[in-house]
């Protein structure tokens, strides 16, 4: 990738998808009070009925058993649907590097920090129609992009070419004041490079992912390596961690110390398996029917989390989590976007590869994050069986016989979900990257770049924990 814009497009909007008109941002409008209003009402409802029910078991348990329960007529459940059943959802998650109030002890290094906002963390999540798998891509902050224009709430951003990628959200805050600027430029940006429509947006900061991480209980996270980092004073073992709010997000933001290269595509690696141990924890806990910790989890992301005006609507958010609760962990697939060395700055900067293309019509095609090809003739064919025709020259000669086809590859391991070659390399299937067996990172087979970490490789190979109880 050497630019996403269309050449012979004009300043100021940058516009790489055949569109005549510049995708502005609609000024997304964030409503806390709504927000509020509506999921308190859910978080109320669900309390009551598990309330309830416990409180009638507990005086049946204290009445004289001489006493007969007289059945009464039941009432009929009230039926939760999906609004958008059938159909995908695509939403950017945006982490808020912002440096004021409690974010301070997290993320600002000097009191003159205070009043930064940047973009951390960029992902976009996609979750399927069927509702069977989660797509998750991350954008590498430090990526070199170009940047259409964008309408805030103060004014317009002018369209930039070859700009990092997380200062788009930093310029609609400092020209629109706030995070439905910062939020929509962002998403702009991100519809106008993968040819997405995406319309809705979640934002959380420092305090408040370490408060809802707190609001489940925390996490557990296998860790590969001892990791000392004396910048934010970080000491963890080698092993099962339990991890609290502050330390699972420092852990995940960390760029200093042992256990890291110090790269920021390293770190959102590590973000990822956050999300996805996350997600784990939730489901193993049944949430739904754990009166307590839902109202504190709902709680805390009320007061944690910004969200666009269309999924703060009680039947949308109600109705997913219903759809998603069968979803298996496995089938949540992460992925960073691939890159290489930006040339103008290898050492700190990086460009989207060539392999970006294919993630990108994925999650446009509405498909899983998923490699079926592994090793397959189609992806190793060498590159001197191109025609001779591109360089102008004719060969009147027959062509040689093609090469035999790679032989297949070995299935996956059940414990581990990995393919092991018969050198012993080790394959993800669902990106085709190389696994480091020391630390589970995965990397493009191409670039070489971090693209994820084998989470269940790493629970049952460091850590012990068996793949049936996960």
């Amino acid at each position: 990738m050497t630019s996403h814009s269309k050449k012979g497009t004009k300043l100021p909007n940058v516009n790489g998808w055949n569109q005549e008109k510049p995708r502005h941002s609609r000024g997304f409008r964030v409503q806390h009070r709504a927000l509020k209003a509506i999921s308190l009402i859910v978080v109320a409802a669900l309390v009551f009925v598990t309330t309830a029910i416990g409180m009638s078991l507990y005086m049946l348990s204290r009445a004289p058993k001489s006493i007969r329960l007289i059945p009464q007529r039941q009432q009929k459940n009230v039926e939760i649907i999906d609004p958008n059943a059938g159909k995908p959802i695509n939403l950017l998650v945006l982490g808020q590097d912002s440096r004021d109030g409690a974010n301070q002890a997290l993320g600002a290094t000097s009191p003159d920090d205070g009043g930064e906002h940047n973009a951390d963390t960029t992902m976009v999540v996609q979750i399927s129609a069927d509702r069977s798998y989660i797509n998750i891509v991350s954008i590498p902050r430090d990526s070199l992009v170009d940047a259409p224009s964008c309408t805030t709430t103060h004014g317009t951003v002018p369209a930039r070419y070859n700009v990092m990628f997380n200062s788009i959200f930093a310029s609609g805050w400092q020209t629109g004041g706030d995070l439905a600027s910062a939020a929509s430029c962002t998403a702009n940006a991100v519809n106008s490079l993968t040819g997405l429509d995406i319309q809705q947006f979640v934002v959380v900061d420092f305090n408040g992912l370490k408060n809802m991480i707190d609001a489940i209980g925390g996490v557990d996270l296998c860790i590969p390596v001892d990791i000392q980092d004396d910048y934010t004073s970080l000491d963890i073992k080698r092993g099962m961690n339990h991890m609290d709010g502050i330390t699972a997000t420092t852990y995940a933001r960390m760029r200093h110390g042992t256990g890291t290269d110090g790269s920021d595509i390293m770190r959102t690696t590590r973000q990822q398996y956050l999300v996805k141990e996350l997600i784990s924890e939730a489901l193993s806990k049944n949430l739904m029917t754990n009166n307590m910790q839902l109202y504190r989890l709902a709680n805390s992301a009320l007061e944690s989390l910004t969200i666009s005006e269309g999924m703060s609507k009680a039947n949308v958010l109600a109705g997913l989590a219903m759809s998603l609760k069968n979803i298996h962990v496995d089938h949540v697939y992460t992925r960073t976007i691939p890159v290489v060395p930006a040339p103008s700055d290898p050492s700190s900067r990086v460009i989207w590869s060539t392999g970006a293309t294919e993630v990108w019509k994925k999650l446009r095609n509405n498909e899983p994050l998923t490699d079926e090809q592994i090793g397959g003739a189609a992806k190793s064919a060498p590159e001197s069986s191109q025609s001779n025709t591109d360089s102008g020259t004719q060969n009147s000669t027959p062509a040689a016989p093609s090469a035999p086809a790679a032989p297949a590859e070995p299935a996956p391991d059940p414990n581990t979900g990995l393919i092991k070659r018969a050198d012993g390399t080790l394959i993800d299937p669902v990106t085709g990257g190389t696994v480091d067996p020391q630390d589970g990172s995965i990397r493009d087979a191409n670039t070489g770049q971090y693209i994820g970490i084998a989470n269940r490789y790493l629970m049952t190979t460091v850590c012990g924990v068996p793949a049936k109880n996960r």
